[in-house]
C-alpha cells in the first residue's frame, strides 16, 4: 500500500466524521473518475444516494405517472410495487431500441419547448437556498426536523419557506425552517405554520424536578428518553421510562418521544425476560394527572414485570387502579 493510499485509508477509516453520506460518496466518485470529477458528476452521485429524493419520485410514480399510464391509459399494469408492459414479449430488440429513442426525442422536444419550467414543482416553494444560509438554518435547528424531531442522520432535511414563495415568502432566514423530507412533503406550499423552536424545546429541563435531576442508575437510554428502576418497585425489576424533556402529561409528548419511549419499553421487556425467565407478562401504565394518581409531574411510563403467582388473581390487570373494579 502506497503512502498516499495509506493516508487516504486512514482518513476514511479513522479520521472522517460524518453527518451524512456526502464525503464518502464524493471520494468514491473521484476514485472512480481517475482522481477527477466535475461538480455535476459528484452531484449526480449524491442524488443516487439521497433517499429523500428516491422517496419523492416513488410518490410521483405511484400518484402521477404510474396512475396515468396504468389507470387512465391502460398502457402499463401494476402488481404491488412492480409495473409492467403486459405485451412486451411481442416486441423485437430493434423495436425496443426504436421506442426508447422515440421517448428520448419526446423528452428533448419537451425540454426545448418548456425549458426549466418543467421542474417548477420542485422549486416553486423551496427554491435554491445558498449553502451558507442552508447550513445556518440546519445548525439553528440542531440538525433535526423542527416538526417531528428526527435527526438529519436518519432522514434528509430540507430548508422550508414558512410563508411559501408563491404567496410572497422571502429567502430571509427568518422565513426559513428545517423540515425532514416527509414533513415538508406533507406541508407543501399550502401551509405557513412556523415550527421553529420545536428543536430547542427538547432541551427543556426543570431544576426542581426529581426526574430532570435524575440521580439514579440509568439502565437504558436513547436520544429522547431514559429508563431506570422504580424506587418503590411493585415487583422486582419494575422500571420507569421517561422523556428527557420536562413535560408533565403523557398526552403532551411529541411523536418522536412516543417513539423513543416505546423503543426503550421493547428493549427493556426483552432484557428483563432474559434476566428472569419467570417473567411471563407485563403491566404498562401511565398516571396522567393528579386525580389519576400522578405524584411526580414529569411524564413517566411504568413497566411492571409479572410472574405467575405474584398475586392471587391477576385477572383485570390495570383495572385494579379503581378499587373493586378489577373483577368483571
Amino acid at each position: 500500500m502506497s503512502g498516499y493510499s495509506t493516508e487516504l485509508h486512514d482518513f476514511i477509516a479513522n479520521t472522517m466524521r460524518m453527518s451524512h453520506v456526502y464525503q464518502p460518496v464524493m471520494l468514491m466518485e473521484l476514485l472512480r473518475g481517475g482522481g477527477k470529477a466535475s461538480t455535476t458528476d459528484i452531484a449526480s452521485s449524491l442524488l443516487l444516494h439521497d433517499q429523500s429524493q428516491l422517496q419523492y419520485y416513488e410518490q410521483i410514480t405511484k400518484r402521477m405517472v404510474g396512475r396515468v399510464l396504468t389507470s387512465n391509459r391502460g398502457i402499463t399494469e401494476r402488481v404491488g410495487d412492480d409495473y409492467t408492459l403486459p405485451r412486451f414479449d411481442e416486441l423485437s430488440s430493434d423495436e425496443v431500441e426504436e421506442l426508447i429513442a422515440l421517448c428520448q426525442r419526446k423528452i428533448d422536444e419537451y425540454i426545448e419547448k418548456r425549458g426549466d419550467r418543467i421542474w417548477g414543482h420542485r422549486t416553486k416553494s423551496s427554491g435554491y437556498i445558498p449553502g451558507t444560509l442552508r447550513y445556518d438554518v440546519l445548525k439553528r435547528a440542531k440538525f433535526r426536523c423542527e416538526l417531528c424531531g428526527i435527526s438529519a442522520e436518519e432522514k434528509a432535511l430540507e430548508v422550508d419557506h414558512i410563508i411559501p414563495r408563491n404567496t410572497g415568502g422571502t429567502d430571509d432566514e427568518t422565513n426559513l425552517q428545517a423540515l425532514c423530507y416527509s414533513c415538508n412533503a406533507m406541508k407543501r406550499d399550502r401551509d405557513d405554520t412556523d415550527f421553529r423552536g420545536m428543536a430547542e424545546s427538547y432541551a427543556a429541563r426543570d431544576a426542581q424536578c426529581v426526574f430532570c435531576q435524575l440521580d439514579r442508575d440509568v439502565i437504558a437510554e436513547n436520544e429522547l428518553a431514559v429508563a431506570f428502576r422504580d424506587a418503590y418497585p411493585v415487583t422486582p425489576m419494575h422500571s420507569l421510562v421517561i422523556p428527557k424533556r420536562h413535560v408533565a402529561d403523557y398526552f403532551d409528548l411529541y411523536q418522536p418521544e412516543y417513539n423513543a419511549i416505546n423503543a426503550l419499553l421493547r428493549s427493556l421487556k426483552q432484557s428483563i425476560q432474559e434476566q428472569d425467565a419467570a417473567v411471563a407478562g407485563f403491566n404498562v401504565g401511565v398516571n396522567a394527572g393528579e386525580v389519576a394518581g400522578q405524584t411526580v409531574f414529569h411524564c413517566h411510563v411504568h413497566l411492571i414485570p409479572r410472574r405467575a403467582g405474584d398475586v392471587d388473581d391477576p385477572r383485570g390487570g390495570v383495572r385494579a387502579v379503581v378499587v373493586g373494579k378489577q373483577g368483571y
